[in-house]
């Protein structure tokens, strides 16, 4: 059975690629600036969405959110106090989010009123690095409660990531973290990605985090701008 079952899964991988692929140009044609926050269960993607979603508002900066979790509608309600456009993805028994469920979460929305679209994913360091959303960029969360040596155990996903944010810093000196081995694990696994310290609790690194996306959304605009001109 092993043959048909690598078979399934490879047909399944196919099909989100393909939409993926559709959902990218969507979002590039409306300017959205797609971001896949990944991480384990509890290291803080939402806390740290919550005050991202805060200060991008206050900044003037359009976003919103498609929050994934097997149950319950909790994180989309903690996101929405925000005031911004948010919607949950609740999976049943998935681990992940495929690109078709992202897709359908999207219907009703106009997406050149977005200029960030977050999409919150399943607590998982397995499955999701597999599964393409159309996302410009994959940030894999790692927080400092959890041990330096996470990089070393999934590689996969570290692997997949552009963006290696480091949270819950404030805890660091309590749990013991030692970031020189952290980092060394992630590049260990994934030399080109970027790596930031992030605190939501004390605001630690957010502000860098937004600049960062600010100056590849600018990025992604100007690539778009240039296929566009090419193409006339």
């Amino acid at each position: 059975m092993k043959p048909r079952i690598l078979e399934l899964r490879q047909s399944v991988l196919d099909k989100n690629d393909r939409l993926a692929r559709e959902l990218r140009a969507r979002f590039e044609a409306a300017g959205v600036y797609a971001v896949n926050l990944v991480s384990s269960p509890g290291a803080g993607k939402t806390a740290l969405l919550e005050e991202t979603m805060r200060r991008m508002q206050a900044r003037g900066l359009r976003v919103a959110a498609i929050v994934g979790d097997l149950a319950t509608e909790n994180d989309a309600r903690r996101l929405a106090r925000s005031g911004a456009p948010v919607r949950q993805i609740e999976t049943g028994g998935l681990c992940h989010l495929e690109a078709d469920l992202v897709a359908r979460r999207l219907e009703g929305w106009t997406l050149t009123d977005v200029d960030f679209l977050f999409i919150e994913n399943v607590g998982n360091l397995v499955c999701p690095s597999d599964y393409d959303l159309g996302e410009a960029l994959r940030a894999v969360l790692l927080s400092t409660t959890e041990g330096e040596d996470k990089p070393l155990k999934y590689p996969p996903m570290f692997y997949s990531a552009d963006l290696v944010l480091l949270t819950k810093c404030d805890l660091a000196a309590a749990v013991d973290f030692d970031r020189a081995a952290a980092v060394a694990a992630i590049e260990a696994i994934a030399p080109h990605a970027h790596i930031l310290d992030t605190s939501a609790r004390t605001g630690e690194g957010i502000d860098a985090w937004i600049e960062l996306l600010v100056e590849r959304r600018a990025a992604m605009r100007i690539g778009e701008l240039q296929r566009s001109e090419a193409c006339v």
